[in-house]
């Protein structure tokens, strides 16, 4: 089997991310799209018409009962599963079925039940998936893991992982179907996972325990009042209410959201625009987990969905030294920043203000070293276009820019990896306790 994928490709779910692999399917001769299978007609025509503006012919839509229909009948040799992250096993285990590659979005699934019947599946058919995980595409974070692996600091002995989302990345969270855990395994899985992965590829290791402390505390109707930022209106659309709240996104001004979001909600009924204090909140916003690996290292990682500015810090302790990288991603938010979020949210394009990355290599008994490094801010730090390289191959007359695509692409153990940490962290919320993996019963 070819390591890139081409021919023809189904898109199943046509949210804001699918444009993505859409653009990058349509600029490459050997792939094309040849479906897409979408609830929501509207959603739909949007997308055949961005297919028209890339050139590319319009394709047949099917619904969610029509899909096993859909790949026999357009000779479906691919799928790109873009849909909510609680249905993407619906499509990936029938598509392993019939032999067609299946490339899925993050988190490989939501829960341990799932994950279960799509690893079953894998070693049943004998085919594997790709999930994927940008962020190891991007340039710098390829840097701290070549870093890493060449033993300039020695054995990693311990890692410490700051990621904060401010508040307009991070509220979105809180406004969308994301908010509930049925939906999106809450941030432990939909958000940290991306950074769960990055540990365990960074450290070429498998999480062996894992313990956490979760808490809504900012965001909801009870944490807004207390905190005196909560504003009584449902949804920001044609409230007066909303036009005070900072926090609130009105998607008449961004003309994607209004076509996908606004003027799709009359066939499925949801709501883009939901108020970040409302009750009935199903996720933290502020999280803490400790995870111990089976090389021995441990984790201690913190999630804040409510900051001021935006970015990450990483902090790797080894036998030889330490490795430190800073990222800041947006220095600050002001309320006009809310407007026009949809490739800025989905990081197709760079926040506001931005800042810079910094990565500090510095060996005991030695002098700090700061390594050079190319930052990019859209595009999830270039990691998209790296992936999109990787995946689909170049696009005609460029070289693929993959870095080390042995290294980078990520599988189904890897999903299922990644998932586990923010699966159990979530029951550790709950019962206190340290959790080991293997409780889980991965058939792996």
């Amino acid at each position: 089997m070819s390591s890139t994928i081409g021919g023809r490709i189904a898109i199943v779910g046509t949210g804001s991310r699918a444009a993505m692999f859409v653009r990058g399917i349509v600029e490459r001769p050997s792939s094309s799209v040849v479906a897409l299978l979408e609830p929501n007609s509207v959603r739909a025509a949007y997308y055949n018409a961005l297919l028209t503006s890339l050139g590319a012919p319009q394709v047949p839509v099917y619904k969610p009962e029509q899909y096993k229909e859909m790949l026999e009948k357009e000779s479906v040799e691919a799928i790109v599963v873009t849909c909510v992250d609680a249905l993407h096993h619906l499509y990936i285990i029938p598509a392993l079925e019939a032999g067609v590659r299946v490339l899925t979005e993050k988190p490989m699934t939501t829960d341990i039940e799932k994950c279960r019947a799509i690893l079953e599946t894998v070693q049943r058919t004998g085919r594997h998936l790709t999930v994927t995980f940008n962020y190891r595409y991007n340039p710098v974070h390829e840097l701290v893991k070549r870093t890493l692996a060449r033993g300039k600091i020695g054995t990693i002995l311990s890692v410490h992982f700051e990621w904060l989302l401010d508040t307009v990345h991070g509220a979105d969270y809180f406004r969308r179907w994301h908010r509930q855990k049925t939906n999106s395994g809450g941030l432990m899985v939909h958000k940290a996972g991306h950074h769960f992965d990055l540990v365990n590829w960074w450290i070429d290791s498998e999480p062996e325990t894992v313990a956490g402390m979760g808490k809504l505390a900012f965001y909801g109707q009870e944490a807004g009042k207390r905190h005196g930022w909560a504003k009584d209106y449902e949804r920001a659309r044609g409230s007066e209410e909303a036009k005070k709240d900072p926090f609130a996104m009105h998607m008449e001004h961004d003309e994607t959201l209004q076509k996908i979001y606004a003027d799709a909600e009359g066939e499925d009924g949801y709501h883009r625009d939901m108020n970040v204090f409302a009750p009935g909140i199903g996720i933290e916003d502020d999280m803490s987990v400790m995870v111990r690996y089976t090389s021995g290292a441990t984790l201690t990682y913190h999630l804040t969905a409510y900051s001021p500015w935006e970015g990450y810090r990483v902090m790797f302790n080894g036998s030889h030294g330490r490795l430190e990288l800073d990222v800041v991603e947006s220095e600050y938010r002001l309320p006009a920043d809310a407007e026009g979020l949809g490739g800025l949210i989905h990081g197709t394009s760079a926040l506001p203000h931005a800042g810079g990355a910094k990565v500090t290599l510095q060996r005991l008994w030695e002098k700090p070293e700061i390594l050079p490094v190319h930052v990019d801010h859209s595009a999830h730090g270039g990691g998209d276009t790296r992936m999109l390289s990787n995946l689909f191959g170049p696009k005609p007359g460029e070289v693929a820019d993959t870095g080390d695509a042995s290294k980078q692409s990520a599988n189904e153990r890897d999903g299922a990896m990644a998932l586990a940490v923010g699966l159990l962290a979530n029951e550790s919320f709950k019962n206190g306790q340290f959790i080991d993996v293997k409780s889980l019963q991965l058939p792996l």
